[in-house]
């Protein structure tokens, strides 16, 4: 059995342990993950990683051997052993879809089951969605600096091998039409890309060698790498072995501007007009949009993309937002909430809708607590029901998140395609039991 139980922080099963001690720990609660704010200068964020959550709920399993190393290491006391060996997610869970934007204060994770069930999923759920949407949130901005030229994910040597695979489906999320992560293509059903690196044109005793070697072996639509040596001579002799049907050529150093003006104008001129040029070399959005009018045709990204580029996380926290006044199975609920500074948060289970204005353009994101507004045409409900009493209930295609994201993206304001620092371009509006506030 694989078990995800223990990628958690120590914290939640010592509250686990007090709770059961103090009989609370069967008390209803609500948690709710979400941003209090966007990282600084995004106009948009991107939830991923949902169903990759639910697949680890799934396995969500304390093992024998796990609840043995707990109570030898005294982490927990027997009768908390004894409740992890039995433990079972039973409660309920809503969220956003994948795919779908989000913005500060969204409520993109909603669980309500007993206090220990919910609070010993805090640090996996926050460990998948954080990782995942930082990387689909930096994807959505290179695909749309791209301005319909594809990208391909290529970040694996640049982070963890588990984190790569995840980044790599959060990508395709975003945007991203391939990887070269042979895992995450196995998994995830990723379309993959990838031909040679420098070190196969040095084992060759010629350039030419190395390129009838790789066309031989591939075909003449395959991609050559021309900037080993010198990239002009490489172009010339990649159109005199592969002709003028090769189907790309590869540019990984120098000023990518400048250099992939001269490839495309010496392809051209050699008949290669439909030899496509991509580039590599530590690209992230900027360095993407500033080769908006270079004739490239494609951009290979990496270590920008698997770290967020510049934002490795959301900031996205768990937090308890209501329980139940008493041990009662149906006992009301009450909203609570932490007062601290620049920490506090809203009571009350969240409801959340997008609020549209003329030409079905996004004008707001409206969160609120109590009944959810009905009847109003021009805004769409955002959370789906993910769980219900422990049984998964959500699953899609990850080409269906793929499309959902392109959907969403296509209703926010012209602004959220700018990449200068700025403010979310959707507004969230509270609205409460006391009445709407901002």
């Amino acid at each position: 059995m694989r078990s995800t139980a223990l990628l958690t922080d120590q914290y939640e099963l010592t509250m686990v342990q007090a709770c059961l001690r103090s009989g609370s720990a069967g008390r209803r609660v609500v948690f709710e993950l979400f941003a209090r704010h966007l990282p600084a200068g995004r106009r948009y964020g991107v939830v991923a990683g949902t169903g990759r959550f639910l697949d680890a709920l799934d396995d969500f399993r304390f093992s024998d051997e796990q609840v043995a190393w707990l109570r030898g290491s005294g982490i927990v006391d027997d009768r908390t052993a004894q409740w992890l060996a039995g433990f079972r997610f039973r409660g309920d869970v809503w969220g956003y879809p994948e795919g779908e934007v989000y913005f500060g204060g969204s409520p993109v994770l909603v669980v309500e089951a007993t206090f220990a069930e919910a609070v010993v999923l805090e640090t996996l759920a926050l460990s998948v969605l954080n990782h995942d949407g930082a990387v689909a949130s930096a994807a959505s901005r290179m695909v749309a600096a791209a301005g319909g030229r594809p990208c391909i994910e290529m970040g694996s040597r640049r982070t963890h091998e588990d984190a790569a695979v995840a980044a790599a489906r959060a990508a395709y999320v975003g945007g991203f039409v391939s990887t070269s992560n042979l895992a995450a293509g196995l998994a995830h059903g990723i379309p993959t890309a990838g031909t040679s690196a420098h070190a196969f044109t040095l084992l060759h005793d010629t350039e030419r060698d190395a390129f009838a070697a790789q066309i031989e072996s591939l075909g003449p639509g395959t991609t050559l790498l021309v900037d080993t040596y010198d990239v002009a001579a490489a172009v010339r002799t990649a159109v005199e072995v592969a002709g003028t049907g090769l189907g790309k050529v590869r540019i990984d150093s120098g000023d990518l501007l400048d250099v992939a003006a001269q490839v495309r104008e010496q392809l051209d001129s050699l008949g290669a007009r439909d030899t496509e040029v991509v580039v590599t070399s530590d690209l992230d959005e900027h360095a993407i949009a500033a080769l908006a009018a270079a004739p490239v045709d494609g951009f290979g990204v990496g270590t920008a993309l698997v770290t967020g580029s510049g934002h490795p996380t959301c900031g996205f926290v768990y937090k308890m937002v209501a329980r139940a006044v008493s041990d009662a199975p149906d006992a009301p609920m009450a909203g609570v909430a932490k007062h601290s500074p620049q920490k506090s948060t809203v009571a009350g289970r969240k409801w959340a809708q997008r609020r549209f204005g003329p030409g079905e353009v996004a004008v707001a994101e409206v969160v609120g607590t109590g009944g959810m507004p009905a009847g109003e045409d021009a805004s769409r409900p955002l959370l789906v029901e993910l769980v219900r009493r422990g049984e998964r209930v959500w699953r899609e295609p990850l080409a269906e998140s793929r499309r959902r994201h392109r959907r969403s993206v296509a209703k926010l304001p012209l602004a959220a395609h700018q990449l200068s620092r700025g403010e979310p371009v959707l507004p969230t509006v509270y609205e409460t039991d006391r009445g709407p506030s901002r």
